[in-house]
């Protein structure tokens, strides 16, 4: 077996032929929003371009789900006549926000590439939010149109915005894509630093806020998978050429509102001409082997809760998996007695493993770790990826050596322009001279990255990012609350579901399961606790009165 010293060094010599002088991927410093960093040279400059681009790959599948499928060709045709129905009878332009409300399915895609089209603002709204979530998030980006499927319509019904046209998944877009049939694809004049995407993430504020992407750091994230996949090649001996369609078929298990689906699945896949194979519904061991088995599906990036419910499944030998080459988790983190049990159980998992670490805040992973890194260093989370700079900075904001802990801090073209409209979020997040700070703790030992703690408390539940201080503010407005603090517990399946310790006031009463319905009229389902301790007790708190959650217990 090759040594990782012995690997490491081949990575290195491959990576310097594709990023040095005259390599695919050659790296040059430019100004990026008045800061001089690494990008690729010969890059794309606009998000849209992608679509016309992909007319190239014909009738190859760009789509597929259970029961249909569209090709590049189809997809691009349909772009075409649902972009000219926004432009023509909406009045969608450039900068404007057209949203989408809705669970995955192939019309939140074209949706989506709609809007590029226009150089509008796509705004992928969290399709499990409760009424009064999708209220704020409309209400913050304004959107001149919403496309919603029927369930999630209903929802919109009732909550109290207003301002836009709804388009129907199920009605109106099979129409429009009808009624527009052989329609010019539109094209619009952005600036690569112009806002490409609005995805939301929580805060300790509590409310979500919506991450600003650029053209820039989506096409970052493009050039990074391309890059990836010259990468894989040149280690095998195999040539890359980036004008022939990739034969590779990809899984999408999770809602398109997340940068993993949105940005580093299904946007990538549209320019190197790969299958994007869609579950739709909930998740489900059967369904899911069952595609990857009849797609021959390649490449999977799955968060820890499906990789743990694949354990559990009793009859995982019916299904052909080999055609599995990588697979990978994400979105929530693993322990490495995890990642063991996956290797023992399933053969693909046994080299194709990977790990990495990201945020929604920088549009891609920040690093990376291999399957090789992984067994050589467990519970690391590799190095920093293509252009990304990664510190670990003290509270000062200085610099700290290896192996102390420290903050996270990264700069590169994925990190976001900012927080819509919210200039004091924005400012928290991001230094003047581009850095990102991510809130996470860790250190950096050997040059990879391992973390220490997680930002803000934050509760990672199946793969779902859960703010304590989002679930406090809700309990908080119940009558019979004085105080309450809410917090991770640890679950087999879900990695940690919610629990909370709620303080009553003097002459109240409440029990759990009217907490319970009080939260989920008002939060989405995984953000209600699960699990409850309702005392008269003050909570545990410091000598400047902040709750000490490590002293908080259900």
């Amino acid at each position: 077996m090759t040594a990782p010293s012995d690997l490491q060094q081949m990575l290195q010599q491959v990576v310097s032929k594709l990023t040095g002088p005259g390599g695919r991927f050659e790296l040059i410093e430019d100004d990026v929003l008045g800061n001089r960093i690494p990008v690729v040279r010969n890059r794309d400059r606009r998000v849209g371009d992608l679509v016309a681009a992909s007319r190239a790959w014909g009738d190859r599948d760009y789509l597929v789900t259970a029961n249909r499928r569209l090709t590049f060709t189809e997809h691009a045709d349909a772009v075409a006549a649902v972009a000219t129905a926004l432009r023509d009878d909406h009045g969608v332009g450039k900068g404007d926000r057209v949203a989408i409300l809705a669970a995955n399915s192939p019309e939140w895609i074209v949706t989506f590439w709609a809007a590029q089209c226009l150089g509008a603002i796509a705004v992928g709204l969290n399709s499990w939010w409760t009424p009064k979530e999708i209220e704020h998030g409309v209400n913050l980006v304004r959107p001149t149109v919403i496309v919603a499927d029927a369930k999630r319509a209903a929802s919109l019904a009732n909550a109290e915005a207003s301002g836009f046209s709804v388009l129907t998944v199920e009605e109106d877009l099979p129409r429009i894509v009808a009624d527009r049939a052989g329609a010019d694809l539109p094209t619009a004049d952005v600036d690569e630093d112009d806002p490409a995407v609005i995805l939301f993430t929580s805060g300790t504020s509590g409310r979500p806020k919506g991450a600003v992407h650029s053209q820039r750091n989506l096409l970052a994230v493009v050039d990074y998978h391309r890059f990836s996949d010259a990468l894989v090649a040149q280690m095998y001996g195999r040539t890359y050429d980036d004008s022939v369609p990739s034969e590779s078929r990809y899984l999408l298990t999770s809602p398109l509102f997340h940068i993993a689906s949105l940005h580093n699945l299904t946007v990538p896949r549209l320019a190197t001409g790969s299958a994007v194979v869609m579950t739709e519904g909930g998740f489900d061991v059967d369904k899911v082997f069952g595609l990857i088995e009849r797609e021959r599906v390649t490449n999977w990036g799955a968060v820890p809760t499906m990789a743990a419910r694949m354990l559990e499944h009793p009859d995982t030998d019916r299904y052909d998996l080999s055609s599995l080459t990588a697979f990978a988790l994400a979105s929530a983190p693993s322990s490495p007695e995890f990642k063991q049990r996956l290797r023992a159980k399933f053969p693909f998992a046994q080299q194709a493993l990977v790990d990495s670490y990201g945020l929604t805040e920088c549009s891609t992973a920040i690093a990376v770790a291999t399957a090789p890194e992984l067994e050589a260093f467990p519970g690391t989370l590799g190095r920093p990826i293509l252009t990304v700079a990664l510190e670990i900075r003290d509270p000062f904001g200085e610099v700290v050596p290896d192996g102390a802990e420290g903050e996270v801090c990264v700069r590169s073209p994925f990190v976001m322009l900012g927080y819509w409209e919210d200039e004091p979020a924005t400012a928290a997040a991001l230094t003047s001279d581009g850095w990102l700070r991510t809130g996470d703790y860790g250190v950096v030992e050997n040059g990879r990255l391992r973390l220490t703690g997680r930002r803000s408390d934050l509760i990672l539940r199946g793969g779902e990012n859960v703010y304590p201080t989002e679930v406090e503010q809700c309990l908080e407005e119940h009558p019979a609350v004085h105080e309450c603090a809410v917090i991770g517990v640890d679950h087999a399946d879900l990695g940690q579901e919610v629990a909370a310790v709620v303080v009553l006031r003097a002459g109240h009463d409440a029990s759990e399961d009217e907490l319970r319905e009080f939260c989920r009229d008002r939060i989405s389902y995984y953000k209600v606790p699960s699990q409850w301790k309702i005392t008269r007790d003050l909570l545990p708190r410091n000598a400047t009165g902040k709750v000490l959650r490590r002293d908080v217990a259900v």
